[in-house]
């Protein structure tokens, strides 16, 4: 009869047993606050704004114009390429929600842009 192969048993260690006491802590002392059995801990809480409104490809373009820019400086400046642009002002694509935001502080603030 044929003996079975001996498996090696690996063991890895993701985590120190110490950072995983100061987590494992950190998680309990947390529970702990939002069940209201504690107010030891320090705890700051920020409002998370809307993600921004949607901006249609003519209200880019006259955001662009606003500022003289070709469709290339304005791309620059937002550091995206021409096409991107082109795209947005013909409706072909939109700008993800970080694009709008950048877009809304060229309508607002312009003077930013122009910032090194």
């Amino acid at each position: 009869m044929a003996k079975a192969p001996k498996t090696k048993v690996i063991k890895t260690n993701f985590m120190s047993e110490e950072a995983f006491a100061d987590l494992k802590g950190a998680y309990l002392d947390a529970l702990s606050f939002e069940r209201g059995e504690t107010n030891k801990l320090h705890v700051t809480r920020l409002a998370v704004p809307h993600p921004p409104k949607p901006i249609k490809g003519t209200e880019i373009a006259r955001i662009r114009r606003k500022l003289n820019c070709s469709q290339t400086v304005f791309a620059l400046l937002l550091n995206i390429s021409p096409r991107t642009v082109q795209a947005w002002e013909q409706g072909a694509r939109t700008p993800s929600d970080a694009a709008l935001k950048l877009l809304n502080i060229a309508k607002k603030h312009p003077e930013i842009l122009f910032e090194t």
